[in-house]
């Protein structure tokens, strides 16, 4: 495989889908940070040699750039263990995945960029209106990924899979300023602890 970039927001639960993907597949990776709080993603170098979106995060493989954190880890995990085998498994776990980022993210990601990162003052007036939905969306979200977790050790066929990444980045730091409370979900809450328990696993932080 071609040399591995990450372009990133270190904080990012999207950026650290990617960097928890290479640490279970043994993967080496660049990381180069960018702030966005600062616009860094926003220059016109960025939006013209990197990411069009101005987003991170971007998986660089040699000379070509793959935005969407699930489309990359989808990229890095091909032919491993962290995608099943099986059809319908593999189905299951594109499910999960697709479902994260329409129903997870939107609203546990958001709510915790809003109040932990910009700060309640600093919101506009349609942010300010929006929080109770994205708490409740969010609640929705927690309870479905628990009933899923009620008989299952996995999320997505019957090992730890991508479905497990993509959906761990956020959960695990939902209490993070976002307003959610997990231990009204114990499964979600036995399924984080098993995530962080396997062997490869590194903190958002590391």
């Amino acid at each position: 495989m071609d040399k591995l970039v990450l372009h990133e927001y270190a904080l990012s639960g999207n950026c650290y889908k990617i960097r928890l993907t290479c640490a279970h597949l043994g993967l080496p990776l660049e990381r180069r940070q960018y702030d966005i709080l600062k616009g860094e993603t926003r220059t016109p170098d960025y939006l013209a040699r990197i990411n069009a979106n101005g987003r991170v995060p971007v998986l660089q493989v040699g000379d070509c750039f793959m935005p969407e954190s699930n489309a990359a880890i989808f990229y890095l995990a091909r032919g491993s263990a962290l995608i099943p085998a099986d059809r319908w498994d593999e189905a299951d776990m594109l499910r999960w995945m697709f479902w994260e980022q329409y129903s997870h993210e939107p609203n546990i990601a958001t709510l915790r960029f809003w109040l932990a990162f910009l700060g309640g003052e600093n919101l506009t007036d349609l942010q300010r209106v929006q929080i109770t939905a994205k708490q409740e969306a969010g609640n929705a979200a927690l309870a479905l990924m628990d009933q899923q977790l009620t008989h299952r050790q996995w999320l997505a066929g019957n090992s730890f899979s991508l479905a497990d990444i993509a959906l761990y980045a956020y959960t695990h730091v939902a209490e993070d300023g976002g307003g959610f409370d997990l231990t009204g979900y114990p499964h979600v809450v036995g399924w984080l602890a098993r995530v962080a328990g396997l062997a490869g696993h590194v903190p958002i932080t590391a």
